[in-house]
């Protein structure tokens, strides 16, 4: 028990040092394992290495380059001009063009940050010319960002997938109906903000003709086409995740460059580049959180926490309730790549014995920890909303209450309404 004590103790405190979170694991196992164990140190290197050596996980690194690649190469400029043609009239229109732009996005780019930079940067400055509040504005694009987790092909599920030993197609089927239930619960609150604001609509739009329509579905099609191959592919069994990773690559790779024309040789080597940034933090926080993970079965923690949770109450209601909590305390400080590889492990054996399924789990869990994207003082989404639209967090947090309601009321849903994730597994599995 002291070593578990001393390890999340210097976990923590190296975080409140600012130490970055890939070194902060990696130190904290290294000092408890000298201090407290008589495991040899070269398990860090074996573990790190055997972490990061996974098929699933070269997914990753190609979802992140197709998100770059579309953000940057006119797909995500596409379907918010298509959208936008179709929802004018609406009270708050760009409110729900941004959402819905947000969830066909996630199904490009399977990053909540990626999601929140790509429409958020092109629909924050708009949404302020036509008389949105600009900190709504932030705020409603970094939540709706949260859904790029959710909706499949979702980077976290990959994860969780690899580390749980879960079917990550079953994952990405159970991922459907909670992210258009974000969306849908996102939708409700700009309705009834642009309402009380005044922001009715372009009521003196002239009726939406055919040819307009046609066009402009023409110029998107390319564009709201990429979901549909992606997870088409993937529910039919013609390639698993990983390769729909790479089939995504090639697919935005020449939308981008040979039909839309908007990307030139400096936007692919930013792609590139920025890509590979992101996947050298990721694999770096992969590798050392999988030997977190192992130092933490050995000492036989997951076995022990369960014990200990299940013996305050054997209340299913209860339990479940507790490590929402849990999931959404880490979420506001620990990203959701090493919390995924952490926790799962820890709570996983916990809620199978409440009942719940590995499947719907990982889409509880992954739903926590995204929206720990939308609170302080981790936030990353809030970070990226914020530096487009120029606000202070203080400004948004008005909005982001009701916003984040909205998504806590659609993760109780998932929490304790078993078909929300496991009904479209079971019908396509039959």
């Amino acid at each position: 028990m002291t070593s578990t004590i001393f390890l999340f103790s210097s976990f923590f405190g190296l975080l409140f040092l600012a130490v970055p979170i890939g070194y902060a694991i990696g130190v904290a196992t290294l000092l408890t394992m000298i201090g407290f164990s008589d495991i040899p140190l070269v398990m860090i290197s074996q573990n790190a290495v055997a972490g990061a050596d996974s098929f699933p996980l070269m997914a990753i690194p190609f979802f992140i380059l197709a998100g770059n690649l579309m953000s940057s190469g006119g797909v995500a400029k596409r379907l918010i001009e298509f959208f936008n043609l179709l929802l004018r009239k609406r009270t708050g229109a760009l409110g729900l063009v941004t959402i819905i732009a947000c969830m066909f996005f996630a199904a490009i780019s399977g990053s909540a940050m990626a999601t929140t930079a790509a429409i958020g940067g092109f629909m924050i400055p708009e949404m302020e010319k036509r008389g949105y509040n600009k900190a709504y504005s932030a705020a409603l694009a970094a939540s709706a960002g949260t859904i790029g987790v959710i909706i499949p092909p979702s980077i976290p599920f990959v994860l969780y997938g690899v580390v749980t030993g879960s079917s990550i197609g079953d994952l990405f089927i159970a991922g459907l109906i909670p992210g258009i239930s974000m969306g849908l619960g996102l939708m409700v609150v700009n309705h009834i903000v642009s309402k009380k604001s005044g922001i009715l609509g372009d009521k003196n739009a002239k009726p939406l003709t055919f040819d307009e329509l046609w066009i402009a579905f023409k110029d998107a099609i390319w564009a709201i086409l990429t979901p549909v191959i992606i997870l088409g592919g993937i529910y039919a069994g013609i390639f698993t995740p990983t390769e729909a990773a790479v089939v995504s690559v090639v697919y935005a790779t020449f939308v981008s460059v040979f039909v839309y024309k908007e990307m030139k040789f400096k936007d692919i080597y930013k792609a590139l580049f920025d890509s590979m940034q992101i996947n050298g933090a990721t694999v770096f926080m992969v590798g050392l959180s999988a030997v977190f993970a192992a130092f933490l079965t050995m000492e036989q923690i997951p076995i022990k926490l369960a014990t200990a949770m299940l013996s305050v109450t054997s209340n299913k209601f209860l339990l479940l309730l507790l490590i929402n909590l849990l999931l959404l305390a880490v979420g506001c400080f620990i990203d959701n790549i090493p919390a995924t590889i952490i926790l799962a492990p820890i709570l996983l054996p916990i809620v199978t014995k409440l009942g719940m399924t590995a499947t719907q789990f990982g889409v509880m869990l992954t739903m926590n920890l995204a929206i720990g994207f939308v609170t302080p003082p981790y936030g990353i989404n809030l970070f990226v909303a914020q530096a487009v639209a120029g606000v202070k967090m203080e400004q948004m947090m008005k909005y982001l209450k009701l916003l984040i309601g909205a998504l806590l009321v659609i993760l109780m849903l998932t929490t304790y309404f078993e078909p929300t994730t496991m009904f479209l597994v079971k019908l396509i599995k039959g």
